[in-house]
């Protein structure tokens, strides 16, 4: 066995030395470079947060040592609540409602009346009567409380709208959250393969060097080329994917990344520390605190004083009326012996009246029926949201609590195992125990792991905020 090792030595010590007559001094210095590219790789992935981050180079990941020139996740949310378009409508949906509650609150206007008459027409009537003037005030008067009820729903509808808008920020702040870990994500992913593309780069030029000195056989350089080539497509495919996730952030926004913030980046620093709770004490809090649980209640109130309102309208309403009339002296007239006799005196009459409708249409009581089944189905839908809630909070927080389980085996165990393989590999390929394609595959499948991390990352940084928003809070990834 000794002399089987000794041979094998004394074969690579001479093709060693062949290969450094043929290919000079500069050539070693250049592999030697590549060697070193090799066997470190790239930057390990460590368990902290943070060392974990800078391994990636992208500038977002140096938010955890306090960079001032990324852009945090806060920030980019107070410019989306600030700025979205769809937020602005909803705002203007509010404005729309309150002024509803003063235009409830209107009383009829009272009607003026203006008249003259009768006017006589007929040539037989001689001397023609004086005309009446008359000019006269109507008012209804609205009975059965109905200016209350309108002004208890315009302000319950207020009260829709405003959980209406809550709503509206709610989803703003998910699918803001949403783009920015995806941006996150898909940069820091891009930036690694980039990375890990260097590293083969590196070696196919080695094998270059190598098959040029006779010390490595074609088959051998081919494959580490078409595997670059291979790799080369996924990293492009990795930046258009990163391109889409920029652009993508600017949908929640309402206009585009760079009009609000320039070239500045995300800062992709996301907590993975254990919100405080258990589910039943969460999901008490989401029944308190949910927008949706908020709106159906609104709705309810909606319905009931639109009822209240319904019973009101069908108490009638009635009018009063005062009027003045004034009828100048009549002209003189002659008896039938042609005597004078005397004119209509002048008169000045007020005449009071009060009109009240006939309700046979209450005979009806559909609007009753149609009024007393909405608040029925708010009650039931207010019900329905309630549960759906529960249910929503129960399944957020198993989700929740997959993603930090998954996470913490990724850095506590996974990631190191990956680490060690490679670290092994490297050593064997340092004594010439490995070949350079197990090297590489060792590579490859480090990147991978460090890639499913990220994935992994991602995917507790968007449980968070849905358990967060399942819970009436605000998104903080």
């Amino acid at each position: 066995m000794n002399r089987l090792v000794l041979h094998r030595s004394a074969v690579r010590a001479a093709r060693l030395a062949r290969f450094v007559r043929q290919v000079g001094p500069a050539a070693i210095a250049a592999l030697a470079t590549v060697i070193a590219a090799i066997t470190t790789g790239v930057p390990e992935v460590r368990a902290e947060p943070a060392a974990a981050d800078a391994a990636t180079g992208a500038p977002g990941a140096s938010g955890a040592s306090g960079a001032s020139g990324d852009v945090a996740f806060q920030a980019y949310l107070e410019a989306v609540l600030r700025a979205s378009n769809d937020l602005a409508a909803q705002r203007e949906a509010l404005v729309s409602a309150r002024a509803g509650v003063g235009i409830a609150g209107l009383r009829p206007d009272p009607s003026l009346a203006l008249g003259a008459g009768p006017n006589e027409l007929s040539s037989a009537v001689n001397p023609k009567p004086r005309v009446a003037k008359t000019i006269g005030l109507t008012y209804t008067v609205e009975m059965g409380g109905k200016r209350e009820r309108r002004v208890d729903l315009a302000r319950s509808q207020v009260k829709a709208s405003e959980t209406a808008l809550d709503a509206a920020q709610r989803q703003a702040s998910a699918d803001a959250a949403a783009a920015f870990i995806e941006a996150c994500r898909a940069r820091e992913a891009l930036t690694r393969q980039e990375g890990s593309l260097r590293a083969l780069s590196e070696i196919v030029r080695m094998n270059e060097l190598r098959h040029r000195a006779g010390d490595l056989g074609g088959l051998e350089l081919l494959q580490s080329r078409n595997g670059r080539d291979q790799f080369l497509a996924t990293v492009v495919k990795s930046r258009a994917d990163a391109v889409a996730a920029m652009e993508g952030l600017a949908v929640p926004l309402g206009h585009r990344w760079n009009e609000e913030f320039g070239e500045r980046l995300p800062r992709c620093v996301f907590s993975d520390a254990r919100l405080p709770g258990d589910a039943e004490a969460l999901v008490a809090q989401a029944l308190d605190a949910r927008d949706d649980v908020q709106a159906a209640r609104a709705a309810l109130d909606t319905a009931r004083a639109a009822a209240e309102l319904t019973r009101a309208n069908r108490a009638v309403d009635p009018a009063i009326g005062v009027s003045y009339g004034y009828t100048a002296q009549g002209r003189p007239v002659f008896g039938p012996d042609g005597s004078p006799a005397a004119p209509s005196p002048r008169s000045n009459a007020l005449t009071l009246s009060l009109t009240v409708p006939i309700p046979l249409s209450r005979l009806d009581r559909g609007d009753l029926v149609q009024a007393e089944s909405a608040v029925t189905q708010a009650m039931l839908g207010l019900r329905q949201t309630e549960l759906k809630a529960q249910a929503d909070v129960r399944v957020t927080f198993a989700q929740y609590e997959a993603a930090l389980e998954n996470l913490a085996r990724y850095r506590d165990a996974t990631l190191v195992d990956a680490d060690r393989v490679l670290e092994g590999m490297r050593t064997s390929y340092r004594h010439g125990s490995a070949s350079l394609l197990e090297l590489l595959s060792a590579q490859r499948a480090a990147d991978d792991t460090w890639l499913a991390y990220l994935q992994a990352r991602s995917d507790l940084a968007a449980a968070t905020v849905r358990l967060q928003q399942s819970v009436g809070r605000p998104p903080a990834p």
